[in-house]
């Protein structure tokens, strides 16, 4: 059966943080590296490579849209992970009990704070309006650093997001979907809490 870039994506990050004894040299690795081909991101090479289905694997030199989207979710949860004891990797599968949210549904919790609403309001904005995959990676990096600043205790679901990623390098339409489910996170959940506060 062949697995899922989201199951293949969870799979690495649960070998990368190693049941509280995190793989330390490799998170350095993919935290040092920006693209799947730098001589940073090696080190995570048997991690990420070995046991990848056929189908998303390069056999040219050249990253598959498989890889380039698990590098770069395992890079952005390498950079949230630094200086965290717990993993902040959590799926948001309701099924599962790892309270874990979608990147953007997290970042309209942080919205609903006064302190931040005014720069992740203007940094999701400007994410959302990006197509190409460069720019939204480094959006994305920018807002996970948001995410990181605020110290609170947030697991994010890495491998929903490496999902998104590779959908996301399909097509226009593909990118265009994924966009609006990011957007249908942020404020659909922010707009439930205005209500909810106005209410009280």
């Amino acid at each position: 059966m062949t697995e899922s870039i989201q199951s293949t994506t969870a799979r690495i990050i649960r070998q990368l943080y190693g049941n509280s004894e995190p793989n330390k040299a490799v998170l350095a690795g993919l935290r040092g590296a920006s693209r799947f081909t730098d001589v940073q991101a090696r080190s995570a090479w048997p991690i990420i490579l070995d046991g990848l289905d056929d189908q998303y694997l390069s056999r040219d030199g050249i990253p598959t849209y498989g890889e380039q989207a698990i590098f770069t979710a395992t890079h952005l949860y390498a950079v949230h992970q630094q200086g965290h004891d717990q993993s902040v990797y959590g799926s948001a599968d309701p099924k599962r009990d790892d309270n874990g949210f979608p990147v953007f549904k997290a970042l309209s919790m942080l919205r609903t704070r006064a302190d931040s609403k005014t720069a992740i309001d203007r940094r999701v904005r400007q994410a959302l309006a990006l197509t190409n995959y460069e720019a939204v990676v480094n959006a994305l990096g920018s807002l996970i650093g948001i995410v990181k600043a605020t110290k609170l205790p947030l697991k994010l679901d890495y491998a929903q997001l490496a999902e998104d990623l590779y959908w996301f390098q399909m097509s226009y339409e593909q990118a265009s979907r994924v966009r609006l489910r990011w957007g249908q996170d942020y404020y659909g959940t922010v707009s439930a809490n205005e209500r909810t506060e106005q209410n009280d």
